[in-house]
Formats: structure tokens, sequence, C-alpha cells
């Protein structure tokens, strides 16, 4: 009995292997999409391959004018005082991509930039009392979006409803029901 189970699973394993290594041996690999490009590794730079060529020497790049300071700074939100009031007012600005923070009217940003003044969808950020400054300014509200009613047909409108009988009522006898 013992034998005839170890046979069993000899054969067992037999067809498994068989199964096994026909299909790895019988599949298809997957075939390179057409907009497929092989990795070149490229050794070296163009510039110095060029210069060991021969070629003359690398211009420097042209330098491009950096951003202005302003490009840093984006507007969120102002909360100003009243005009004629002294009361406090808030910007709420946004650094570097970074999440907005609010600055109080007078505050200090960074450095020595600070708010000095605040209007009902601007903010004027500068360096010190007689330093450079810059404006900042909310884009312009979304206009509201606005359409027309579409006309009501005679027979649906204020003369139509008060001809009509409340619902649940029977109608005067002799006439017919609508």
């Amino acid at each position: 009995m013992v034998s005839r189970l170890i046979a069993f699973v000899v054969w067992a394993l037999v067809a498994g292997g068989a199964v096994f290594w026909t299909l790895r041996l019988s599949a298809q690999p997957l075939s390179v999409p057409a907009h497929a490009a092989p990795v070149v590794a490229q050794m070296g730079s163009p510039a110095a391959v060029s210069r060991m060529l021969g070629g003359g020497p690398e211009r420097a790049p042209e330098q491009a004018a950096p951003p202005p300071e302003s490009a840093r700074f984006k507007l969120i939100g102002v909360m100003a005082p009243r005009s004629g009031s002294t009361g406090p007012g808030v910007a709420l600005l946004s650094i570097d991509g970074k999440p907005p923070k609010a600055f109080a009217l007078g505050g200090r940003i960074e450095g020595d930039l600070t708010v000095q003044s605040l209007s009902l969808r601007a903010a004027t950020i500068g360096r010190g009392e007689s330093g450079s400054s810059f404006t900042l300014e909310l884009p312009p509200p979304a206009p509201a979006q606005t359409g027309d009613l579409p006309a009501i047909p005679p027979d649906q409108g204020a003369a139509a409803a008060d001809s009509m009988p409340p619902e649940g009522s029977q109608p005067p006898p002799g006439e017919q029901p609508q």
C-alpha cells in the first residue's frame, strides 16, 4: 500500500514538472511597443567630445535676468480695515508655493520685508520705510452666472391656474372633469 502511495506521489511530481516546463517553454514573450527606443548610455558630455575633436570653446550661456522678487509671493486673501478706521488688517500670503500664512499689517514677512498697506483687493509689501516696494493684487472675481428663464406657455400661466378648481374638489354638476 505504501509503495502505491509513493508511486502515485512520484508520478504526480513527474506530471507536474512536465506541465510546468511545457508551459514555460511554449510561452510567448510580450512584444516591444512600436514607439519604444533602446536605452543608450551616453559617455561624456557633447561639449567635451566637441572640444576633443577640435571644436571651438563652448560659449557661456547668456545670463537671464533674475525673476522679480514679487514672483515669490502670491496673495490669497485680504482682510483690510475699513477706510478711515485704524483696525488691524491681515494679508494671507503664499511664499514660494508653500501653504499660505497670515501676516498682520506692519508685520514682518521675512528678512526686512513687511506688509506696508492693505486695500480691498491688494497688499503692498516693501523693505523698511524708504526701500523698494511692490503691490500684490487679487484676481478680479468671476462674473456672476446669469441666464434667462424660459417663457411660460399661456395654458400654464397665472390665468390658467386661477381658472382651475382646487385639487380634491368635485366639479359643479353638468361639467366634465378636466
